[in-house]
């Protein structure tokens, strides 16, 4: 291949470029809660995002990611001219990048998921034809804008309204705080495990049963509630803030549980979603390393991994503060015990979802764990407007990624051929 290392060279930077918009805008939905619940500060958000990101996209990201995702499109056609399809991931990942780049700054919180999937299909309908493009697998996906927010904002509706009466609306809220919060966090830990089990750790080809998935799953939920349960022992009880502000102390006691819920999220959302970013990438590689020919895997190279994870915080520290103010703060104003309702609703979602391979959207999954939590404080809770345009912005997404991705087909295809 002639322009093999311009090739490379520019899946490396749009790749790096789509994992920044992914920690822009995605990662800012995992921390959002978070921050805006002041159970975190932005420093600290960034640095466990940093940390558990990088973490879950090299040890759960994949040791094969599958070349074109999720099967959306056929690539057979392009067996002669693997260099079209060159282009069209390169146009795919600049163009999903460029949205991204548009929504968070607009503060709008999009799905990385489907931005990418709209790119794919986009570049398949100009460059390969409409019967290419797996019009049932972009269905099943569509009917996940619905269906992931309302389970999801279910779930938090429950778990909230669980806080509210076995926690919030006691005689003695922050008792009854320190003997339930250990039940919560062991809720966390077995979820999340159960998330990484189930989904990620299949790449590195560790297949377990489910029964064994269960059983270490139970056992990390409970070495986790057992540091919760120390945590909250050393929270020094002020009784003169809750003059102030009735709940005070007891939401001390849910900002411990909130650290446990943000890590959680950073995790499954590295292992999860660094895919958007480097699934393209690691095409490019695999069909320049093998000299043109299309695999329907390619193998992953660690550096490629590492790549994402990277793009992804730094995406997250120098312009993830707009989305995280719309997810913390614009839908309805979130306290640690909303919070947290919130990221394990939607924490619960995500393991639903993979448990069944249904390929949803943290974005909205999140999105409708937070509009749960307002809606089990009553309908004047939510901020309508900031909600509108959130579900605006979602349904552009798609069209907004294939209408840009076509545009860049043909222009790298100009440039090249």
């Amino acid at each position: 291949m002639e322009y093999a290392v311009v090739y490379i060279g520019l899946a490396v930077a749009f790749g790096m470029f789509m994992a920044w918009g992914i920690g822009a805008n995605d990662v800012a939905n995992a921390m959002g809660t978070s921050v805006g619940s002041k159970a975190l500060t932005f420093k600290q958000a960034v640095i466990i995002a940093a940390v558990f990101e990088l973490a879950g996209a090299v040890l759960a990201g994949g040791e094969v990611t599958k070349t074109i995702r999720k099967g959306i499109v056929d690539v057979t056609p392009l067996a002669g001219t693997p260099d079209l399809l060159i282009y069209g991931m390169l146009a795919s990942l600049l163009a999903a990048g460029i949205w991204l780049l548009v929504a968070s700054r607009m503060g709008w919180p999009v799905s990385t998921t489907h931005s990418i999937v709209g790119a794919i299909v986009g570049f398949a309908m100009a460059g390969i034809g409409m019967d290419a493009v797996h019009w049932d697998k972009v269905g099943t996906i569509a009917m996940s804008w619905v269906t992931s927010p309302l389970l999801a904002g279910i779930i938090s509706f429950a778990v909230f309204t669980s806080v509210q009466k076995l926690v919030i609306n006691t005689d003695d809220p922050i008792a009854n705080a320190k003997k339930y919060v250990p039940f919560y966090i062991f809720l966390v830990g077995f979820i999340i495990a159960m998330v990484t089990l189930m989904k990620g750790l299949k790449h590195i080809g560790l297949q377990l049963s489910f029964e064994q998935d269960l059983m270490i799953a139970l056992g990390v939920g409970a070495a986790i509630s057992l540091i919760g349960a120390l945590l909250i022992k050393r929270i020094k009880i002020d009784p003169e803030a809750d003059r102030k502000f009735h709940y005070a102390n007891m939401e001390k006691i849910f900002a411990v549980l909130m650290i446990f819920t943000a890590i959680s999220m950073a995790f499954a959302h590295g292992s999860n979603d660094v895919a958007n970013a480097i699934g393209p990438v690691a095409a490019i590689v695999g069909i320049v390393q093998s000299g043109g020919e299309i695999a329907s895997k390619s193998a992953l190279p660690i550096w490629i991994l590492i790549l994402g994870g990277v793009g992804i915080v730094i995406g997250l520290a120098t312009y993830g503060h707009r989305v995280m103010a719309t997810i913390g703060t614009g839908i309805t104003e979130l306290t640690p015990s909303r919070g947290f309702a919130a990221e394990l609703g939607a924490a619960t979602t995500v393991v639903f979802a993979s448990g069944i391979g249904l390929p949803i959207s943290t974005t909205h999954t999140l999105v409708g764990a937070v509009l749960g939590v307002g809606f089990a404080r009553g309908i004047a809770a939510l901020n309508m407007s900031v909600i509108r345009t959130i579900f605006m912005s979602w349904i552009v997404t798609l069209p907004a990624g294939a209408l840009l991705s076509i545009l860049f087909f043909f222009f790298l295809k100009s440039v090249f051929m």
